[in-house]
């Protein structure tokens, strides 16, 4: 039988008896006999104890404020999977008097519920929504080494690393999520060292599998409609390699004149990426995901934007710095916004709205054509060159978890003096991304550098948070109080 099972133990208390004497051998520094410690726990040993985890800690450490686990739970994917997993198991794991925990990507944990007596003794460990169960937090157990390993295990008493532990047993499940191929959360039920036997871990298993059907059903859906909304885009190239893009990097459709690996590398930032093959393919926004386009002969001209947070926007092409107007820049977002081209009657609306004259956008290309070249094409307007623009970059940032990239990559709203339709709508859904990406997933530092862009600084939730989760005399949290202050009450 696998790791990650085990039969079931014909008598529990001296098989407890072993593990605990097991236990204090290996934490005065002896070498376990081989095979008296299953290799999946003396991994995870081995994991916890070079994180620093104190087999002496008392409890989980915390991860969330109580007022933030409704927040955390709504934006979090493993929310809409809360009604699946507590239809499926929560009935039998509170008849069985045991408790059922969901936890996110880093076992922090987001929901339990199950027996009233038995979530009364878990509190006292942290068997509790709110607390982080990850295996550098709080050593060997069921959801911690189900997310180390990306697999379903069974802890039982003294495999805990830390012995406050030892009275109980858990078995867990990961669920991985079918469109990025990321652990999102696990599955876990627990209960004392008695109550739950080894078995409950295929049940844990299944409800995890069909968390992961119920995703993968989603994801079809969303690809049906992805195709649906961008496959003019393959047809726009006449022939030409190319591919359709989730933003997680899965190829959904492509054209037939080559191979495509079903999912590509998206690059942190620029706009190109380097396929399995070798050759270089060119990255552009459509909707939901990107257009990918392998580049024939010579590498196309770079053009580089930074449009965010500075009210004198720059911009470069190969190297060479190209001064910009305010409606060229404005005239450049659209254009990179709108990989496929934009008629004039359709620039003219995004600059301008309603009240737009296609022949002033005729005119504004014209001049910008003077500046930039042939990169600029006609019939319809669009950039032919490869664009590597920080708004892009950002919005492909976004798409992935990490929070410290997002903050580093959001300098400030886009072209923030510009009023044009189209500038002012992307400006406002970044912001409101970036902001809610920061909250749900950033660190201090995170919060601390949005809170100091021109939106963030007198954003009160995200001063409250931060005066929350620094120390009272960090300088950060002076000054977030200090704001707090002069935006009086709210």
């Amino acid at each position: 039988m696998s790791g990650s099972r085990r039969e079931a133990v014909p008598d529990p208390n001296a098989h407890s008896v072993r593990l605990r004497r097991l236990h204090e051998s290996v934490l005065s520094g002896a070498r376990p006999p081989d095979g008296a410690l299953r290799g999946l726990i003396s991994d995870s040993w081995r994991r916890s104890m070079d994180a620093g985890v104190d087999p002496e800690a008392s409890a989980a450490p915390p991860a969330f404020e109580r007022e933030d686990l409704a927040d955390v739970r709504s934006h979090h994917p493993m929310g809409a999977l809360l009604p699946l997993v507590s239809g499926t198991l929560l009935d039998a794991a509170s008849a069985s008097a045991h408790i059922l925990m969901v936890t996110d990507e880093e076992g922090r944990v987001l929901w339990r519920d199950g027996d009233r007596q038995v979530m009364g003794m878990a509190d006292e460990v942290g068997l509790a929504d709110g607390f982080h169960w990850g295996e550098r937090a709080i050593g060997t157990n069921g959801m911690g080494t189900a997310l180390a390993t990306r697999g379903p295990v069974h802890i039982f008493s003294a495999e805990h690393l830390v012995r406050a532990l030892h009275p109980w047993s858990c078995s867990a499940a990961p669920i991985v999520d079918p469109d990025s191929g990321e652990v999102i959360g696990c599955v876990n039920i627990s209960g004392t060292m008695h109550a739950l036997h080894p078995t409950t871990v295929a049940l844990v298993e299944t409800t995890a599998k069909l968390a992961e059907s119920h995703l993968a059903l989603r994801m079809r859906e969303r690809d049906d409609l992805f195709r649906a909304r961008n496959d003019e885009h393959l047809t726009a190239l006449r022939g030409e390699p190319g591919a359709l893009v989730t933003a997680t990097g899965r190829v959904v459709t492509s054209d037939r004149t080559r191979h495509w690996d079903e999912r590509v590398r998206l690059p942190a930032s620029g706009d190109r990426v380097v396929l399995s093959d070798g050759e270089t393919a060119l990255l552009s926004p459509v909707r939901d995901g990107f257009l990918l386009r392998v580049l024939g002969g010579a590498d196309a001209p770079v053009l580089s934007l930074s449009f965010l947070g500075s009210r004198h926007p720059a911009a470069d092409l190969d190297g060479a710095h190209v001064p910009l107007s305010p409606r060229h820049a404005e005239i450049l977002t659209v254009l990179a916004l709108n990989p496929r081209g934009v008629t004039a009657e359709q620039l003219s609306f995004h600059l301008y709205g309603d009240a737009g004259n296609p022949v002033t956008a005729r005119a504004e290309i014209h001049r910008l054509r003077l500046q930039l070249g042939a990169v600029v094409a006609a019939r319809p307007y669009r950039l032919t060159c490869v664009v590597r623009a920080d708004f892009l970059a950002l919005r492909r940032l976004l798409a992935g978890e990490d929070a410290a990239a997002v903050a580093r990559a959001y300098g400030g709203p886009l072209l923030p003096r510009s009023d044009a339709p189209a500038v002012r709508d992307e400006r406002e859904e970044l912001e409101c991304r970036v902001r809610a990406h920061l909250l749900t997933r950033g660190s201090p530092d995170d919060l601390w550098a949005y809170a100091n862009t021109e939106g963030g600084r007198g954003d009160a939730h995200v001063l409250e948070r931060l005066a929350a989760m620094l120390p009272p005399g960090d300088h950060r949290a002076v000054t977030a109080a200090i704001r707090l202050a002069a935006l009086g009450p709210f």
